[in-house]
């Protein structure tokens, strides 16, 4: 991940009471001083949600104001809303507890790469894997977060059944898969479905048994070999550097929402 960068919110403007003249008490122009910019937040994100009445997944699943320990993960299916990114909004209750949602795009066991399109906020198929593979297990993103490739941060969620595109459930962040996909960073949150009674108790990713690992490591160094793509995978690192990706992903995701609110 590229270092954060500095959010540029759209500043307001003050002005003085004008006088009879338009100008200011004393007959010169009124001054406009400059106020604090606003933060990121549901007054801002709603401006975006006005206009049109169906759910984005991306940017209408509330995350809270830092990284959370719990957060939800939306799957990848076609679906009649006309934009998940944006306007899709989950239960209040998740933004207690630092809970965060995640959106599944790819089930367990699929061949087909799904993924979001974030103008419609629709599912659409991709491709389908060129190399004798599946995906080992659910894959998505979290909301109303960005990365230097102008996409979400990407999840791979362990539980032990797939689960249907273009869904949200709750996960924990439990390590980060560093990986270079033909030369530019593409890292992976690896987390634990945390409604999952056979995985909620894992908290770090050393705590995995080691072939499990070996798996999802193997299966992103072979998925693209043969469409003749190089991908590398790091050695993982453990949940406080995940949770420190996804702050900078939120971060990112804020700056681009303030930004595009300027122009």
């Amino acid at each position: 991940m590229a270092p954060s960068q500095e959010v540029a919110a759209p500043a307001a403007t003050a002005t003085k009471e004008p006088s009879a003249n338009g100008n200011g008490t004393n007959g010169t122009p009124a001054a406009a001083p400059k106020t604090k910019a606003p933060a990121l937040n549901e007054r801002i994100l709603s401006s975006i949600t006005r206009r049109s009445v169906a759910a984005h997944p991306w940017h209408d699943l509330e995350i809270g104001p830092d990284a959370p320990t719990i957060f939800n993960c939306v799957s990848t299916q076609p679906s009649s809303s006309s934009s998940r990114h944006h306007q899709f909004r989950p239960p209040r209750k998740l933004n207690h507890l630092r809970n965060s949602v995640q959106v599944i795009e790819i089930p367990k066991g699929s061949k087909v790469k799904y993924e979001l399109d974030k103008k419609t906020g629709l599912i659409k198929v991709d491709r389908v894997l060129y190399s004798s593979v599946v995906y080992p297990h659910n894959y998505g993103f979290i909301p109303r977060t960005l990365c230097d490739d102008s996409d979400p941060i990407d999840v791979l969620v362990i539980m032990q059944e797939p689960v249907v595109p273009g869904c949200f459930l709750r996960a924990k962040a439990i390590g980060l898969m560093p990986m270079i996909d033909q030369g530019e960073a593409d890292d992976k949150i690896i987390a634990v479905c945390a409604d999952d009674p056979e995985y909620r108790h894992f908290n770090d990713i050393k705590e995995l048994p080691p072939h499990r690992l070996a798996e999802i490591r193997r299966f992103f160094e072979d998925y693209k070999k043969n469409e003749n793509k190089e991908v590398a995978v790091n050695d993982f690192l453990p949940s406080e550097d995940a949770y420190e990706a996804i702050q900078h992903s939120m971060d990112l995701y804020a700056t681009y929402i303030c930004e595009g609110l300027r122009r």
